[in-house]
């Protein structure tokens, strides 16, 4: 009732507010019919509350068109309707878009990812000492802390376990190693996992899982290793042979001090035997230790020493004049950079720039062509000298390069400068396949053949080249012709020899003798078969039975002959 009375009273004060009309003035039946319906609408409205309020949107709006209705004023269906509408919306409305607007800031916080983890190199193998780098980055938050173990069954190595503090850090990096032999593993797989977390907070926590899980085998016992065999008597600028003999490797390499030579495998007759030719370089400190090293998966490294004689050997010094006219003709072709005009005032320092920063970037540049090897022996016998050449500047000779007078700079040459005629035919020393062909900073037009097993060797300062990349060549087979390409005085031919990469003097290689004892004699004391397409000579001798004895005087053996060279 006490809604029927607040409905009333709402329709009597919308009368009042209703402005006067023809349809009002009079008094009418249907008026007071009219006054009858509000009252049982009334009580409908407060019976049913949401019908009634359907219905009243509906008459007013039928009614909303017709002069002195009293739906035109404030009547209470109407404003019963509104406030049911805003009720609903108060109750339903908002809640539901509160509810979807916080489950959706949840969503956007539980979507944000984690931790990232990356390993470079991503292990497989763990051993005795393993280095391990982790890369850490963290969208939000910052890395806050992190977890590096091993597991393996049921048991669980911590590794490291840091946390970082202090200023907020999107990225972190760890490094440490891993020594496997105080891990209280046993040798075989484990997995390798990585457990970190950010500053960032989400409703459900991802952290409890590892953000990087990579399975690993942990290998504790180091490879053997053997010397078979290997050159005696070495030279600084020389090189020998070393035959080693390593299982459970899988890389086997002869260590001159910082440098290391490859060895390659010596045939399917005994899997285990490697063969490395090996250099010294011009510079090499006697006593420097030559050693044998064997390396696993797991980077297990066993050593063992080769006992070897080093001579030592004096190199020539020499001292070359810089002129104007030279370097105003060379230089703009080394530096093509600079728009092919050099200022006087400028020469120096580009000469500078070319003999000292360009050279040795050819010289990395051989030492990265030396990988392209072939790992079996593809020349045959002595190596050649071009014929009818002379010598104009020997290997590691010293040179001080002096400028309007005075001393401004001091290199290394290496290999031999050879001349006979202009333009002459540059024949290859032995056979092999061409890794390249093409300019060389200060050695102008340069092709560099491959003899395997880490042998190779350089042909600069030519005017032409007629071989390319990938051409197999036969020995005395022309490669080019003579110039003064780079940065040459004259016409001639620089001829080097690598081995590995490093210059060692080519007067070893043009003698048959010297390849015999130093190359042969190790490949026959470890009974390899290489040594049939190194020296067939020797391997005939070897394979030749002892001569029988004679009552009358022994007959001198028949003696192998020998390919002589010109000496340089």
């Amino acid at each position: 009732m006490a809604a029927v009375r607040r409905s009333r009273a709402i329709i009597q004060r919308a009368r009042r507010n209703t402005p006067t009309s023809s349809v009002q003035m009079v008094r009418s039946p249907r008026r007071r019919a009219h006054g009858v319906n509000e009252r049982r609408w009334a009580a409908a409205l407060a019976r049913k509350p949401i019908a009634a309020s359907l219905m009243a949107i509906m008459a007013r709006l039928a009614l909303q068109h017709i002069p002195g209705s009293p739906a035109r004023g404030p009547c209470y269906p109407c404003r019963m309707a509104r406030s049911t509408v805003r009720f609903w919306f108060s109750i339903i409305v908002i809640p539901t878009f509160l509810v979807v607007a916080v489950l959706g800031y949840f969503a956007w916080r539980q979507s944000v990812p984690g931790v990232r983890a990356i390993l470079e190199p991503v292990p497989r193998w763990i051993g005795v000492k393993t280095p391990l780098a982790v890369d850490l980055h963290a969208v939000r938050g910052g890395v806050r802390s992190v977890e590096i173990r091993l597991k393996q069954g049921p048991a669980r190595v911590v590794l490291t376990k840091q946390a970082f503090t202090g200023p907020e850090s999107s990225a972190q990096r760890i490094e440490l190693v891993i020594n496997g032999g105080t891990l209280g593993l046993r040798e075989g797989g484990a997995v390798l996992e990585v457990r970190a977390r950010d500053g960032f907070w989400r409703p459900i926590r991802v952290d409890d899982k590892p953000v990087a899980s990579i399975p690993v085998t942990l290998d504790f016992t180091p490879p053997s290793v053997e010397v078979v065999s290997a050159t005696r008597y070495w030279a600084k600028g020389g090189g020998g042979l070393v035959v080693v003999r390593s299982r459970g490797a899988s890389r086997v390499a002869v260590g001159v001090g910082p440098l290391s030579f490859r060895a390659y495998p010596a045939g399917p007759a005994d899997s285990n035997l490697h063969v490395a030719i090996v250099a010294l370089p011009w510079n090499y400190e006697v006593g420097t230790p030559i050693a044998a090293i064997a390396q696993d998966e797991a980077g297990n490294t066993t050593t063992r020493n080769v006992a070897v004689e080093v001579k030592g050997r004096r190199f020539r010094s020499d001292v070359i004049d810089v002129k104007d006219d030279f370097l105003e003709r060379k230089l703009p072709e080394l530096l093509p950079e600079r728009g092919g005009v050099i200022p006087r005032d400028q020469l120096l320092e580009a000469f500078l720039t070319v003999n000292r920063d360009r050279r040795k970037q050819a010289e990395e540049t051989k030492r990265t062509l030396a990988a392209k090897t072939q790992p079996r022996p593809l020349w045959d016998g002595v190596f050649l000298q071009p014929r009818n050449t002379k010598v104009f500047s020997n290997f590691a000779e010293t040179r001080t390069y002096r400028y309007h007078g005075r001393e401004v700079d001091t290199q290394v040459h290496f290999g031999y400068d050879l001349a006979a005629v202009r333009h002459g035919p540059v024949p290859a020393a032995n056979a092999g396949v061409v890794v390249f062909a093409g300019p060389l900073s200060i050695y102008g037009n340069t092709v560099i053949v491959d003899h395997g097993l880490g042998l190779q060797t350089l042909y600069a300062h030519l005017s032409t080249i007629g071989v390319k990349e990938g051409d197999q060549v036969r020995q005395e087979q022309e490669l080019g012709r003579s110039g003064d390409s780079g940065l040459a005085m004259g016409d001639h031919l620089h001829f080097e020899v690598l081995i590995g990469g490093i210059s060692v003097t080519p007067v070893e290689w043009w003698d048959a003798r010297w390849i015999r004892d130093h190359i042969g004699r190790p490949l026959r004391e470890a009974s390899l078969l290489l040594i049939e397409s190194i020296m067939p000579e020797l391997a005939k001798e070897q394979a030749a039975p002892p001569p029988r004895r004679r009552r009358a005087a022994a007959v001198p053996p028949r003696s192998q002959p020998t390919t002589k060279t010109e000496s340089p």
